[in-house]
């Protein structure tokens, strides 16, 4: 659309701001020293529109609002943004699903031909989502769009763009999927078959329901045979999941375990020393530990994954009668609603629970009805 349209279709608001329509979302725009800057307004309906460009229209008299809080372009904002989750100290694995999806971002602003933050708004965040549709999951398409959203909040909240361009847009919840659990037979199983070198490693995300992480960064300052517990605690650059340090009680098992395990590296679990690596001190990793369970489950013929111990140790916790809060205390959840993700009850003991209620009605008197 050339200046000249676009002016005469565009609509003056207050003293230094004029809103127009382009595809159905409204933007304005004003002068701003010898360039002419544009802004999206975040909405499709004109009476929501007026009223943000009025307030557009009082912060720029008011000299609250700059050009480069108003040009802000994508890059800076995700080069700041990325700054901050540093700074933050996210994990190396946070920030390496993070800037994929600025990566995705980037592309898709460079091939819409836009280049700044507030063009980020709800036709961007629709095509986005229709995008990642094509090649991803329903999950992973809610987890890109909740990526996108905070990049842009960031923005907002650092003043690098005078409105929420993304104002009302809302990330539809995705139901979860049912998700396999070990039982303890199928456990039991797999620590028998599994390699020698590995075997430590499932037992330990068996008898206590660690995150991969948090037993990849366990050491022995963490144990504590003396009360039988271990910390999970943050240390170096790696902090736990939800940032809260747990304390979980050692089983007899795993206890006994460790009493017996060599301590003379720093790492609880490590890595098998190779010709390139010979270190006897490194930690174990999440894809030779995750290749090694798939060949054992793929044996076994069961379903499943690392994070399968963990489904399994609650489910377990809970159907033997722990206190949920408990459970949560030791596991490091918070939420009551994500604890229920993970609770699953065995056929076995459904079958035993029928048949208790089966003997429980049989054993009542059957009362005659009168005649």
């Amino acid at each position: 659309m050339s200046n000249d349209l676009k002016r005469t279709l565009s609509e003056k608001v207050g003293e230094k701001v004029r809103i127009y329509q382009r595809d159905t979302t409204w933007y304005a725009s004003f002068q701003s020293g010898r360039y002419q800057k544009r802004v999206s307004l975040g909405t499709s309906n004109k009476k929501n529109a007026l009223k943000k460009a009025l307030e557009l229209d009082r912060r720029l008299a008011d000299g609250h609002v700059t050009p480069t809080q108003i040009d802000c372009s994508i890059d800076s904002a995700i080069e700041a943004y990325d700054q901050y989750l540093i700074a933050e100290r996210r994990s190396p694995k946070t920030l390496v699903k993070y800037r994929f999806v600025f990566g995705l971002v980037r592309n898709l602003v460079a091939s819409l031909g836009r280049s700044s933050l507030s063009d980020v708004d709800l036709t961007f965040a629709d095509r986005f989502r229709a995008e990642r549709a094509k090649t991803c999951s329903a999950k992973t398409v809610q987890t890109n769009l909740c990526i996108l959203r905070q990049l842009v909040k960031f923005g907002v909240s650092r003043r690098m763009v005078a409105h929420d361009p993304l104002l009302g847009f809302k990330i539809k919840k995705v139901k979860p999927t049912p998700q396999p659990c070990y039982s303890t037979e199928q456990i039991e199983s797999i620590l028998a078959l599994a390699p020698a070198a590995h075997r430590p490693t499932f037992l330990v995300l068996a008898e206590t329901g660690l995150r991969f992480g948090e037993a990849q960064w366990l050491t022995w300052a963490d144990i504590d045979l003396s009360l039988n517990i271990l910390r999970v605690r943050a240390k170096d650059n790696w902090r736990p999941k939800t940032g809260d340090e747990c304390v979980v009680p050692l089983s007899p098992r795993l206890g006994k375990f460790l009493a017996e395990h060599p301590c003379s590296a720093r790492w609880v679990l490590t890595a098998a020393p190779t010709s390139r690596r010979p270190s006897s001190d490194r930690q174990i990793s999440e894809c030779q530990s995750l290749a090694t369970l798939r060949l054992v489950l793929q044996q076994l013929g069961i379903d499943g994954k690392l994070h399968t111990f963990r489904h399994a140790f609650i489910s377990r916790c809970l159907t033997s009668g722990i206190e949920e809060s408990v459970v949560r205390s030791w596991v490091g959840h918070v939420d009551s609603h994500v604890m229920k993700l993970y609770t699953h009850i065995s056929s076995k003991i459904s079958q035993e629970r029928i048949k208790r209620l089966a003997s429980s009605e049989v054993s009542k008197p059957v009362r005659q009805g009168s005649k």
